[in-house]
């Protein structure tokens, strides 16, 4: 199915939903008749190992941990991808991004991947009267592929649903190095235009490739472009001095824009939502001075302390305001950890006895476990008991879930209607997953986890590891095999047979080409 019919699909799935009324959840959500705030807080390259919640023993990670142990955990939660831009795809649609052909690992030149008439959360929430914003890190296209920096940047986050957004385009390791208030380019001065380009470099501009003496932080793979406060990045970069963002003061950033919007928002007569989008700990890790050096594992390690405490300030700024007890709020990371991502940062070096990865394999790229199983926890003060609950659950979920939540008849047939599990009122979660990684794709069902058979390398080189890639099925026990180490595809035969058929079922022609990993 084509993204243009699946697309027409979705529409017609849109208007059937409005003359048929999901009436499996029957508890109401509201506080006193009202609709709750909604806050997504979403880190980037947090692996399920990273927090002392989920067995973290060399890093203390207090605030976040306070939601999980006040709020419902989950062991059995997923991103949709191992890595970041598909499974923010997933995470506002409600639609798996092996659906669409583009939605795959992005530079910051690409044009907006969400179609403008597509539905999404913050588009269902807004027509379900709440105040919607974007605070962090974007990722998901801008423009129609060809932006001028330099005037008002459209289509984007407002044209998709957010009411206000200020945003980095991409990522802190790629160009353009600014940050975006609904479209502009803040502090730019039209005197010194930006420009940016992913295939060729301007003539006189320095790189990390060739002019080494400039950097403060050497690259390793990839990142030996531009060069932005002394780093190297992805992508070519001139111009919009005044523009450039200090790497060190960006968690305090978004930060001060994300307590700013529940303050004035807090006060309105309509609840709002609030997509917190974290750059931590993805590279290139520069932790603020007041965090430098303070986990004793590195910048990454840092850089997740720093998180930490920002999460805290979150939701300080909340009990100040007198929102807590009506205000959901849920954490998670968009897909699995890695250590060396490019940069020479001592990850690897510091790491210690620290296992990002906790007790799975793989990590970020991988379709083994570790690629996209990672924190999720929902937090409520008053409304979700503390709990723990092993229920398996998407992110893919939320759309659903949050449209029965307030009342909303929007879903699709990818999310999921698990509101009363994400409130643990219901153990009862999904009974199969599609697992994706750099358009690789595999089944998670019940128990057991599929790998089909995928040409390609078995390790990614340059980060150190596992891809998943095997010449024959693999087939494991999850809840046996945590590590999976132990492949039954020879041993489990019918089993094997079936969940083959159903993850053809679900997903079709799935022996795709690998997608092409272009760290450069």
């Amino acid at each position: 199915m084509t993204m243009k019919n699946y697309r027409l699909y979705l529409i017609f799935s849109f208007i059937v939903a409005f003359g048929c009324k999901d009436q499996n959840s029957k508890i109401s959500y509201d506080v006193n008749g009202e609709k709750p705030n909604i806050i997504i807080i979403y880190l980037d390259d947090l692996g399920y190992g990273d927090l002392s919640a989920y067995g973290a023993t060399e890093i203390e990670t207090p605030q976040i941990d306070k939601l999980a142990k006040e709020g419902m955990m989950f062991t059995n939660a997923y991103a949709t991808s191992a890595t970041c831009t598909p499974s923010r795809y997933a995470l506002l649609t409600g639609i798996y991004p092996w659906r669409n052909d583009d939605a795959k690992i992005l530079p910051g030149s690409a044009p907006l991947l969400i179609e403008t008439d597509q539905m999404t959360v913050p588009k269902m929430l807004k027509n379900e009267g709440y105040n919607t914003a974007i605070v962090g890190k974007w990722h998901l296209g801008l423009g129609d592929g060809n932006v001028n920096w330099n005037e008002k940047i459209t289509p984007g986050p407002n044209e998709v649903g957010f009411d206000y957004a200020y945003i980095m385009a991409a990522t802190q390791d790629r160009v353009p190095t600014v940050y975006i208030e609904n479209g502009h380019v803040v502090g730019l001065d039209k005197d010194d235009p930006i420009f940016v380009d992913y295939d060729k470099n301007f003539e006189g501009e320095p790189t990390g490739k060739d002019n080494p003496e400039m950097l403060r932080m050497m690259w390793h793979h990839g990142h030996n472009s531009s060069i932005v406060n002394g780093i190297p990045r992805i992508g070519y970069m001139k111009g919009g001095e005044s523009a450039k963002w200090i790497d060190e003061d960006m968690a305090d950033e978004f930060l001060i824009k994300a307590k700013d919007y529940i303050k004035v928002k807090s006060k309105d007569s309509k609840p709002f939502f609030l997509y917190y989008a974290m750059q931590q700990p993805h590279v290139p890790r520069t932790p603020h001075p007041r965090f430098e050096g303070k986990s004793g594992m590195g910048p990454r390690g840092d850089v997740i302390l720093e998180a930490d405490w920002c999460v805290g300030e979150l939701m300080r700024t909340l009990e100040e305001e007198g929102i807590l007890e009506n205000t959901l709020v849920i954490f998670s990371s968009d897909n699995g950890p890695v250590l060396n991502d490019g940069y020479y940062d001592d990850a690897v070096e510091k790491l210690g006895n620290h296992r990002p990865w906790g007790p799975f394999r793989g990590g970020k790229y991988s379709l083994f476990e570790a690629g996209t199983r990672i924190p999720f926890m929902t937090y409520w003060k008053g409304k979700i008991q503390p709990g723990v609950s092993d229920a398996l659950i998407s992110q893919l979920d939320i759309l659903s879930s949050f449209a029965s939540m307030v009342g909303s008849e929007v879903k699709t047939d990818d999310s999921l209607n698990l509101i009363d599990v994400l409130m643990g009122k219901s153990n009862q979660g999904r009974e199969h997953l599609i697992l994706e990684a750099i358009s690789r794709t595999a089944l998670r069902s019940g128990n057991y986890v599929m790998i089909p058979p995928y040409d390609g390398p078995a390790i990614l080189e340059s980060v150190n590891i596992e891809l998943g890639n095997n010449s024959e099925f693999q087939l494991f026990n999850i809840t046996q095999d945590k590590g999976q180490k132990n492949n039954l595809a020879q041993q489990e035969t019918e089993l094997l047979a079936k969940l083959i058929k159903r993850f053809e079922e679900l997903r079709g022609n799935y022996n795709q080409k690998i997608e092409e990993i272009e760290l450069k």
